[in-house]
């Protein structure tokens, strides 16, 4: 007689006061502007016995940019870049995740921007052994960073400056750093 295995998978859900999703992307060919996002959620089912098993599913409210200047973050609110009136979230969800070594993941899925769905890979720090915060919760951290064509996903805009470049990058790395607290 055969005894089922024990349920592995439990759900977590994304704590977003411990949680951030930054951007950068080159700005006149000569540096990098950085950015993030303040309105995050997400959730992730996790099978620490089999990490195949695993999904993680984001939302993030486009008209959340920021960058630290005021003119810019309404630049890219408006129909030149996200067209947060039309498209006000950018959303991920993954189709597999498979583990490429020690504390280390291949997370594959659908990212969607201004209306876009392509299917991208976030390489994974994590995510961390379960660990209890003062107040009794189980928490796990992980990062993820991806690297993107912004044009892939509508994002066209752009301006040619004096020199021959452009202004804006066409490359955008995205770090997500987050906390899970199961649930």
């Amino acid at each position: 007689m055969s005894t089922a295995a024990p349920q592995t998978v439990t759900s977590w859900n994304l704590d977003a006061t411990h949680s951030a999703a930054e951007f950068k992307v080159r700005h006149l060919m000569i540096s990098s502007v950085k950015g993030h996002f303040t309105g995050i959620t997400g959730s992730m089912k996790l099978d620490e016995n089999n990490i195949a098993n695993s999904s993680v599913e984001a939302s993030i409210d486009a008209s959340s940019i920021q960058t630290r200047d005021p003119q810019r973050d309404t630049h890219l609110k408006s129909a030149d870049f996200f067209d947060v009136e039309k498209y006000p979230t950018l959303t991920f969800k993954s189709t597999s995740v498979k583990r490429t070594g020690d504390d280390e993941l291949e997370v594959t899925g659908d990212l969607t921007i201004h209306g876009v769905t392509r299917q991208e890979v976030f390489k994974v720090e994590g995510p961390t052994p379960p660990t209890k915060d003062p107040w009794g919760n189980m928490r796990v951290g992980l990062s993820a960073v991806a690297k993107i064509h912004r044009k892939d996903f509508g994002l066209e805009w752009n301006a040619t400056l004096e020199t021959g470049g452009i202004m804006v990058g066409d490359d955008v790395t995205l770090t997500l750093d987050v906390q899970f607290v199961k649930g």
